[in-house]
């Protein structure tokens, strides 16, 4: 078109003989434009991942190269390829080296953590020392169990009970007041009390009677009494040995096992000298 040529109104671009020029495709320019700025920012992407990396010590990892978009999507714009399962960081990875997974160990105790002590049984009240050690008791067939504050009564099995009685000359009472000790069935340094027809004192309830052994761990142990001094001189105490502070003591003449008391009475009815066998 000649440069002397008025151009036409641009609502009539047909009139004199005028028409557009389409040598060039409209927006050029403008793609061109950015598509420079899109790759001077994947420039700037790649040069920054890499000195991060660089100063955290890492291995520098290919980045992801750009791709043009499938057939779908308009044409000239520029993308990324979505990298592939293990081309990038992977769960449980830190920069293509596997995460330190912990493993449980067991600390040996040091002497600035000293391991717990055993919980610790509360004391127990302990009757008063009159001896260093109890008595033993006499060598022989039998033994009697006589009272300290009712010297002219022993322990009598009748009717099943364990009663404190006075003992006539009959044979029958003599042999029910006498009895065998052996070792504790619970405890060997204890004391067990057997009876004539091989039964054996055990306390039901907290009352002392005459059983048969049925060989269990509670029989054993409602069996076995443990010797304790006594202020009385040559007297003992027995402690139960698996209700520790209750010790046999009589009330009303009836053999029971009952706490300890800080008093008289309870010291004297509590204290049992043993002697050779009535029988």
């Amino acid at each position: 078109m000649p440069k002397d040529k008025s151009r036409p109104p641009l609502d009539r671009p047909w009139e004199s003989g005028w028409a557009p020029d389409t040598t060039r495709a409209p927006g050029t320019r403008r793609l061109w434009l950015a598509g420079a700025l899109a790759v001077a920012t994947v420039t700037a992407c790649v040069t920054a991942v890499t000195v991060l990396e660089k100063e955290s010590g890492e291995p520098v990892r290919k980045a992801a190269e750009p791709t043009t978009l499938s057939s779908s999507a308009p044409g000239g714009l520029i993308s990324f390829a979505t990298p592939s399962k293990g081309a990038g960081e992977t769960r449980g990875t830190d920069g293509g080296r596997p995460s330190p997974t912990p493993t449980p160990t067991t600390s040996a105790p040091t002497s600035a953590d000293p391991s717990p002590e055993p919980r610790k049984k509360t004391p127990e009240p302990t009757p008063p020392q009159g001896t260093s050690k109890p008595p033993k008791p006499p060598a022989s067939h039998g033994i009697s169990i006589r009272s300290v504050n009712y010297p002219d009564r022993y322990w009598r099995v009748r009717d099943g009970y364990v009663r404190l009685d006075q003992i006539g000359s009959g044979p029958e009472q003599r042999e029910d007041a006498t009895f065998e000790r052996v070792s504790g069935l619970a405890d060997s340094s204890c004391y067990s009390f057997t009876t004539a027809d091989g039964r054996y004192l055990r306390h039901r309830s907290f009352v002392l009677v005459e059983d048969t052994d049925d060989g269990s761990a509670l029989f054993r142990k409602d069996a076995t009494f443990c010797p304790r001094p006594s202020a009385a001189s040559g007297a003992v105490m027995l402690e139960s040995v698996n209700y520790p502070g209750r010790f046999l003591r009589h009330r009303n003449f009836q053999l029971r096992v009952e706490p300890y008391q800080h008093d008289g009475l309870y010291r004297a009815d509590s204290a049992f000298r043993m002697v050779a066998g009535l029988d």
